[in-house]
C-alpha cells in the first residue's frame, strides 16, 4: 500500500518541491540561526544564491559537533516557547545533541513514519508491539504515532522483561514487531527457552526493524527464528533529522525509499567533502526542508550508503538509499585495512554452527594491531577436532573477505552479552 500521492510524483515535480522548500529553509535559517549564518558568511554565500538544487553543494556542512557546541538550543530556528517536545541523545561521548519539535514538526514526522510503516506492510489490522525503549530516544515514539495514524493497535511494551514481551505477543496476537534486529533475535531466543516456537506459536508476520545495521545475513537469521515468510524491512532515521521516518524499505527489499519532499539526500566523499554521482558509495548527507524547530542543512550523518533514482517496482518514485554498509565512525582500521562490522557479520552468519551473537575486540601488542572475534556456538561440543576445523574455516573466510587475519574464540551458547537496544559489538582497546 502507498500512503501518500507524493510518493509517486514525477521526478520534475519532486525536484520543484525540493527547490522551493530548500530556498525557504535556507532563508529562514540564515535569518534566525546565528551559528549557521556565520558559517554561510564565512563560505561567502547568501540565501539569494540558491537558484537551483545544484547550488546546495555550495552550502556549508553541519555536524554533530555544531549541535554540541551550541548546546542546548543554539541551533534552533524557533524560540523555546514554540516547542511542544524535546528529545536528546544519550551523550555518552560528550554533550547530548538536543532536538526540538513544533507541532508541525510532529505532524510531519508522523506522516513520514506512516509512509515508512506502509512500505513495510503495516495496515490498520495490525497489532504492533513496540520493543524500542521509550524516553529521550526518538525511535519508540516515532513508530508509535506513525503506526497509530495508520490505525494499527499499539502495544507500547518498550524493552526488557522479555518473557512478558512473549506473553503479550501470545495474548494480544501481535502481528507486527518493532525492534532492533539484535533484540528481535533475543526475543526469539527467549521464546524458544519458554518452549514457544516463534514461527509456529506466535502470529508475528511483519518486522519493522531499525536503529541498527540490517545486513542480508541478519535478515535471513531472523527468518530462521520467526519464519521464512516474515516480511522484515529496515527503516532509517536519526534524532537530529526528526527520528525514524527518513526512509524505509518496501516489500521488494531493493533499498530504502527516502521521503524526498521532506529530505534532500547527497552522497559525499568523507575525506574531501566532494559530492559523488548517483550510484557511488560514500557518506550520506541530509538536508531537512520542512523542519521548523531544528532545520538542519547538509547534515553529515557518517552513514555509508549510495543512492538510486530509478522508479521502484512498487510504484514509488522517491530515490532509494542502499541498506547501510556501516558508519564511517564505526569503521575500524586494523593493520591498514578498513573493516566494517557488517563484513564480519556476513561471514559469521554463513556458518550454521554459529549463533547470531558476536563481539569484535581490537588491541595493540607492541606496534601491531590484533583483532579477536568472539562468537557463540549454537550447540556445545567437546570435540577439539571439530572446534579447530570450525575455527580454521572462519579464519580462512575472514582472510578472504577482509584481507587480514583474526583470532577466533568459540564460546559456549548463551555466553555473550545480549542487548535490548542497540547492540554494542566493538571493543577497541588500542587507546588504552
Amino acid at each position: 500500500m502507498i500512503w501518500s500521492k507524493q510518493e509517486i510524483l514525477p521526478r520534475e515535480e519532486i525536484e520543484a518541491i525540493q527547490l522551493s522548500r530548500l530556498q525557504e529553509t535556507v532563508a529562514r535559517v540564515y535569518e534566525k540561526v546565528a551559528p549557521y549564518r556565520k558559517k554561510m558568511d564565512e563560505a561567502g554565500i547568501r540565501p539569494s544564491d540558491i537558484q537551483s538544487l545544484s547550488d546546495l553543494a555550495r552550502l556549508p556542512f553541519v555536524t554533530k559537533r555544531d549541535l554540541r557546541d551550541n548546546y542546548p538550543f543554539g541551533m534552533f530556528a524557533v524560540p523555546k516557547e514554540e516547542l511542544v517536545r524535546i528529545h536528546a541523545s544519550s551523550g555518552t561521548t560528550g554533550k547530548p545533541t538536543v532536538v526540538g519539535y513544533t507541532q508541525n514538526d510532529l505532524d510531519v514526522w508522523t506522516e513520514c513514519v506512516s509512509r515508512v510503516a506502509c512500505m513495510g506492510g503495516a495496515t490498520e489490522k495490525d497489532v504492533a508491539q513496540i520493543c524500542f525503549g521509550y524516553g529521550m530516544f526518538t525511535g519508540a515514539l516515532g513508530l508509535h504515532y506513525g503506526l497509530e495514524r495508520i490505525g494499527a493497535a499499539i502495544v507500547p511494551s518498550s524493552t526488557g522483561n522479555s518473557e512478558k514481551q512473549i506473553m503479550y505477543m501470545q495474548d494480544f496476537e501481535t502481528s507486527l514487531l518493532v525492534a532492533t534486529p539484535s533484540y528481535a533475535l533475543r526475543l526469539a531466543e527467549v521464546a524458544r527457552s519458554m518452549g514457544i516456537d516463534p514461527a509456529k506459536d506466535l502470529k508475528v508476520k511483519i518486522g519493522l526493524v531499525g536503529s541498527e545495521l540490517l545486513t542480508d545475513a541478519m535478515r535471513e537469521e531472523m527468518r530462521k527464528y520467526w519464519g521464512k515468510d516474515m516480511l522484515i524491512t529496515s527503516n532509517y532515521g536519526m534524532s537530529e533529522l526528526n527520528g525514524p521516518g527518513v526512509s524505509g524499505e518496501c516489500e521488494y527489499l531493493c533499498g530504502m525509499h527516502i521521503n524526498e519532499d521532506f529530505y534532500i539526500p547527497e552522497i559525499i566523499d568523507s575525506e574531501t567533502g566532494e559530492v559523488l554521482p548517483a550510484g557511488e558509495k560514500g557518506e550520506l548527507v541530509i538536508t531537512c526542508i520542512k523542519k521548523e524547530g531544528l532545520p538542519l542543512i547538509r547534515y553529515r550523518t557518517k552513514d555509508i550508503t549510495r543512492l538510486f533514482y530509478e522508479k521502484c517496482k512498487c510504484g514509488r518514485t522517491f530515490c532509494r538509499m542502499e541498506n547501510l554498509s556501516g558508519r564511517s565512525d564505526d569503521m575500524l582500521k586494523v593493520r591498514g585495512v578498513n573493516v566494517f562490522p557488517g563484513q564480519i557479520e556476513e561471514v559469521i552468519f554463513g556458518f550454521e554452527e554459529l549463533g547470531p551473537h558476536y563481539e569484535i575486540i581490537v588491541e595493540r601488542e607492541g606496534y601491531l594491531d590484533k583483532m579477536t572475534i568472539r562468537v557463540e556456538l549454537v550447540h556445545s561440543t567437546d570435540s577439539f577436532a571439530e572446534l579447530e576445523r570450525l575455527r580454521n574455516a572462519i579464519r580462512a573466510k575472514l582472510r578472504t573477505v577482509l584481507g587480514l587475519d583474526a583470532k577466533i574464540m568459540l564460546e559456549s551458547p548463551n555466553t555473550l552479552q545480549r542487548f535490548e537496544g542497540k547492540a554494542k559489538r566493538i571493543k577497541d582497546l588500542r587507546s588504552k
